[in-house]
């Protein structure tokens, strides 16, 4: 595995913990910004896995469903929730008010939770240990 690759998994596992804590904090818009952003830091090191790399958003999701989903290599529903993320966080990031919910945000961090544990899996990378 490649350094690359295995920043993005790392940087998505810091997304997810950040994701926690803000929604503790009840900042659920900037929650489910992170979560999102785990997860297409994810879909980056699958891509990147198959020595494919792209510069928009709409392209890595897209490419995602298309190299994981679509041959059946991971579950249809991980681009599914990529996808709903994305629309998610559009609208956290860049409306004044919009009204997600604990619920929704704590639904968006478990589906990123759920991809970085099916891409340790698909890339056979050990999750790291308990911290001290």
């Amino acid at each position: 595995m490649t350094s690359q690759l295995a920043a993005l998994v790392e940087k998505a596992r810091r997304g997810i913990r950040s994701a926690h804590i803000l929604v503790r904090d009840g900042d659920y818009d900037t929650a489910v910004s992170r979560a999102y952003y785990a997860m297409f830091y994810l879909a980056e090191a699958l891509l990147l896995s198959k020595d494919l790399a792209y510069s928009k958003h709409s392209a890595v999701v897209a490419a995602f469903g298309r190299e994981f989903a679509k041959p059946g290599l991971l579950p249809v529903d991980f681009h599914t929730h990529l996808r709903e993320a994305a629309e998610a966080r559009n609208i956290c990031d860049y409306q004044a008010v919009s009204h997600v919910t604990e619920e929704a945000a704590l639904q968006h961090i478990s589906r990123a939770e759920d991809l970085l544990a099916a891409t340790e899996k698909f890339l056979k990378i050990l999750p790291p240990g308990p911290t001290l």
